[in-house]
């Protein structure tokens, strides 16, 4: 009796096909990338900066605080999240010179000239080591938020209606100057209880 031949499948294109197709994936499929927050590092201090006590107006700094509990707490008062970016820009811009808030100086500016503004504000910006990630996010855009509205306002203003966005590399580095963005995050702590109970 005769034995049936089996016949062999023909295997030698699967390999290319293969490649072929992951190929296809790899160029066709966009990739998830993170996306950080923008923070402009301050130099390292040289010898001399380490031994100088630094004398801070404390009418120049805006200390928020955020709890474990995501409770805010802006220069000793409770506060919303949803107020936050509106209180930071009366504290960047002092339009009205308060006395309480960050004094102005006169600095000359490429393109606007000497301006009044307050070049030596702070904002101060320390979590609990509990923050959620949600509270820490949210409290940064409402302050990147009150920049970037005093940036654009200023920059209607002064460039014929113009967006800061529209404007040229050298007329936003001149708005960005009457504007610095000035953002300290200080090392999370534990803070516990926050104003007598207030978690």
């Amino acid at each position: 009796m005769k034995k049936r031949e089996i016949q062999e499948i023909n295997a030698s294109s699967m390999a290319d096909i293969s490649f072929l197709l992951l190929i296809f994936f790899l160029v066709t499929t966009s990739m998830a990338t993170d996306k950080g927050l923008s923070r402009t590092l301050p130099p390292p201090a040289t010898n001399e900066e380490k031994t100088k006590d630094v004398d801070v107006n404390k009418r120049n700094i805006m200390m928020i605080l955020v709890n474990s509990n995501d409770r805010l707490m802006v220069n000793g008062e409770m506060m919303d999240v949803s107020k936050l970016k509106e209180k930071a820009k009366k504290f960047i811009a002092n339009p009205t010179n308060d006395e309480n808030l960050p004094a102005k100086e006169a600095v000359q500016i490429p393109i606007l000239g000497t301006q009044m503004i307050t070049s030596k504000h702070v904002i101060s910006l320390q979590n609990d080591r509990g923050t959620s990630y949600q509270a820490y996010i949210a409290v940064q855009n409402e302050l990147v938020a009150a920049y970037s509205e005093l940036r654009d306002e200023l920059s209607v203003q002064k460039f014929s209606g113009r967006k800061f966005e529209e404007l040229t590399a050298d007329e936003q580095d001149a708005v960005k100057q009457y504007y610095p963005q000035k953002i300290s995050e200080a090392e999370p702590k534990n803070y516990g209880q926050v104003n007598g109970g207030a978690q």
